[in-house]
């Protein structure tokens, strides 16, 4: 094959310049560390950044504020973080490998099929540490990425983007009714488990961020690694099989690695919807087709948004708060109409 179609594969069509995107990428780091930073002091009870300071050089464990910080909002910061880069890398890449502009972790199924098989270790099995509970997780999303895929399927078509988002929102429907009927079914857990059908980054401390970060964090590796892939899936799989690409191998280490990043997700925070499904729609507008680009771009971001619905969350009805996954429900759906309204949805 010519050069120049290689070149297409590994940069994607319409490619933009590499110094820009990475102007740009600097840039929304920075925004992210705005966001930390806000998210670290912001909520029922307000603290500067001298306390902040005096938190971590000279730790009082008789300050109440200096204990909110280390005990309460750093690992809850870190774990949106850990969490949103997973979802926003997860979102990227079932909309690459699909080619199905509303595939989503959450939409797709695979965050309620975690959720189910937490619940169900937990409520049936009896599972209490999140280093038992979080390989049910991974079950979990594997079953609902196979169960989706599976009925997608059927018929002479195979598994079109239209029958992936059809059977992803039947599979969602059915998890999401059994551990309603799970949780319902404990009169006494419910207020505990409410977390796992909405998804939260309340109540999540450094033991949490311990037993699901290396999940994540490899699953990022392999993810940020996937993008010259995903370029050539793009093109579709014959042009991308005549260069050399093993399809069929792609994208079942795909979706292994999306089972692997929203199985720690959700184990982490719950089933949070909607944010995988319109941040790389933004990354893409930002830094272009290049997957190279746009999984970076996903992974920086989504934080960042899910940080600010956190912040939104505390802040609107303080001193309570709303959870995370409510705030981005209300938030996400308006902003991704809005990414259909005002731009054609093939081109997302």
């Amino acid at each position: 094959m010519s050069v120049i179609d290689r070149s297409t594969v590994e940069a994607g069509p319409g490619a933009r310049p590499t110094a820009g995107l990475a102007v740009g990428l600097a840039i929304l780091v920075g925004v992210l560390a705005v966001v930390c930073f806000f998210s670290i002091t912001l909520g029922a009870r307000g603290v500067g950044p001298t306390t902040i300071v005096k938190a971590f050089l000279d730790f009082d464990p008789n300050s109440a504020s200096e204990t909110v910080i280390r005990e309460i909002r750093v690992p809850r910061t870190l774990i949106g973080i850990f969490a949103g880069a997973a979802l926003g890398l997860s979102g990227a890449i079932l909309q690459g490998v699909t080619r199905n502009p509303l595939a989503d972790p959450g939409i797709m199924g695979i965050n309620a099929g975690a959720a189910v098989f937490i619940v169900f270790s937990i409520m049936v099995l009896g599972a209490q540490s999140i280093g038992v509970y979080v390989w049910f997780a991974f079950a979990g999303a594997a079953f609902a990425t196979v169960a989706v895929y599976a009925i997608a399927s059927f018929g002479r078509e195979g598994a079109t983007p239209i029958k992936l988002a059809l059977a992803g929102a039947a599979v969602t429907a059915v998890l999401t009714s059994i551990t309603s009927g799970i949780v319902m079914t404990n009169i006494d857990a419910l207020n505990e488990l409410r977390f796992w059908q909405v998804g939260s980054l309340a109540g999540r401390y450094f033991s949490v961020l311990e037993q699901t970060a290396p999940f994540i964090a490899v699953g990022i590796v392999m993810a940020l690694t996937t993008g010259r892939a995903l370029n050539g899936l793009a093109l579709g799989d014959d042009l991308a099989e005549a260069l050399g690409q093993r399809v069929r191998l792609s994208r079942i280490m795909m979706f292994v690695i999306v089972a692997i990043l929203c199985g720690a997700a959700t184990a982490a925070c719950g089933p949070i919807v909607f944010v995988g499904l319109v941040v790389p729609h933004v990354a893409r507008m930002l830094c272009g087709p290049d997957y190279r680009w746009i999984l970076p771009y996903s992974m920086i971001l989504t934080p960042a948004v899910l940080l600010i619905a956190d912040i939104i969350g505390r802040v609107v009805v303080s001193p309570g708060e709303l959870q995370v996954g409510v705030v981005l429900g209300v938030l996400g759906a308006p902003a991704f109409i809005a990414l259909v309204r005002y731009r054609n949805l093939a081109e997302l």
